[in-house]
């Protein structure tokens, strides 16, 4: 099995953890300041994230986003626009701690998505 069928396997672990929402395009999924309570995996459509205003993002049927809200239980650094209509699952504190203390993989893969946004930003400010 090779590392993206592994995690493929854990995204759609992740897509069938929680209770799926549904968010009409153009919608806000959570705004920057925001009280952060769960992160979201995104099963059809695709999101938006900005952070002031400047696009950063977008997102994906198989990203995640809002992981640093379960980690780091601070205001929403960003906003996240639904740019088609989209379907997401929100995986809460407690799940999110589950996950990262049941399959191991999965922290891996949040840490993966964090540091090549971290690199992203990095670089744009170099």
């Amino acid at each position: 099995m090779t590392e993206t069928d592994v995690q493929d396997r854990y995204i759609g672990l992740l897509q069938r953890s929680g209770e799926s929402e549904e968010f009409a395009a153009g919608s806000t999924v959570f705004a920057q300041g925001d009280d952060a309570d769960k992160m979201f995996v995104v099963v059809s459509g695709s999101v938006t994230l900005s952070i002031d205003g400047r696009v950063v993002e977008t997102v994906g049927a198989g990203g995640i986003f809002g992981e640093m809200a379960v980690i780091e239980r601070e205001p929403r650094s960003g906003t996240a626009v639904a740019d088609t209509d989209v379907t997401l699952v929100g995986i809460d504190k407690r799940r999110f701690w589950f996950l990262v203390q049941e399959t191991p993989y999965f922290a891996e893969i949040v840490m993966r998505v964090m540091a090549a946004r971290l690199r992203r930003e990095t670089a744009r400010s170099a």
